[in-house]
């Protein structure tokens, strides 16, 4: 990979990681569009690192939050710190599970197939534009409205089904306030991406070649540095904004990856 293509991935991701337009599915469309013909398995690797950066950038915007989660992991005290800690985790459940026991066939889904990928951005268009229509309300996430949501970013695993279009929708169309849902959106993640890091140090899943070095080195921080940049100012954008916007957006990028790819396939 060229370092300019990694840096231009890396700012792909941390720009779109954070809006519900899929970050996967656009790095996959990056990808195809700058000629990327990585096996599956790398293609994976560079997109867990870019996930891996914008989940510290992350870490820094939400830092309070984060030390409450961790706070009450190690209360044994029935307070808001602990049941907020407690459905983070149980949250995490779903997409922990398939990606344990179905890594390898999520790999398949990371080769450059961008009709694929256009078609599951249609399908984070209609979740947008169902959820922008639901009743507005000031319920907060409960511990069933948790693992349902988990659900939703277990699905999400798929590059071009949005992680936070999908739980922040699922999550209003359960009635939970937009500002919360948001909230929990982010900061879910975290976890779920720290932990796949660490199984893949564990399994050797991380080894490359030292010639990707540097390229993987430069996505990783245009990644981190687009990633704080989006985070302090379009987090607010997704909580205030109509998400019909976003909706829109999907629909013309899906239509368009899908009359793309199946242009070059022709």
């Amino acid at each position: 990979m060229e370092l300019i293509d990694a840096i231009l991935l890396g700012i792909i991701q941390g720009l779109t990681e954070f809006l519900p337009v899929s970050s996967s599915g656009h790095l996959e469309l990056g990808k195809a569009l700058l000629g990327d013909d990585s096996l599956p398995e790398e293609s994976l690797l560079f997109t867990v690192v870019l996930h891996f950066a914008t989940a510290l950038s992350t870490l820094v915007v939400y830092r309070r939050d984060v030390a409450e989660i961790l706070g009450g992991l190690f209360q044994f005290r029935d307070n808001e710190a602990t049941r907020f800690s407690a459905k983070i985790v149980l949250s995490m459940v779903p997409a922990a599970l398939i990606g344990f026991f179905l890594e390898e066939q999520l790999e398949m889904f990371f080769g450059g197939s961008i009709v694929f990928v256009g078609c599951m951005l249609l399908i984070t268009a209609l979740l947008l534009f169902l959820a922008d229509r639901a009743r507005q309300t000031q319920r907060p996430v409960s511990y069933v409205n948790s693992f349902v949501i988990g659900i939703a970013q277990a699905v999400a695993l798929l590059p071009g089904i949005s992680r936070s279009g999908a739980t922040i929708a699922t999550s209003v169309l359960l009635g939970v306030d937009k500002s919360k849902a948001a909230r929990f959106s982010f900061l879910m993640v975290v976890p779920l991406i720290l932990g796949k890091i660490a199984k893949d140090l564990l399994d050797g899943g991380l080894v490359f070649e030292s010639g990707n070095t540097v390229p993987v080195a430069a996505g990783f921080a245009a990644a981190f540095l687009s990633g704080l940049l989006a985070c302090t100012w379009m987090i607010r954008l997704v909580r205030n904004s109509k998400l019909t916007y976003f909706a829109v957006y999907c629909l013309l990028a899906g239509l368009l990856a899908i009359g793309l790819g199946t242009w070059l396939a022709g």
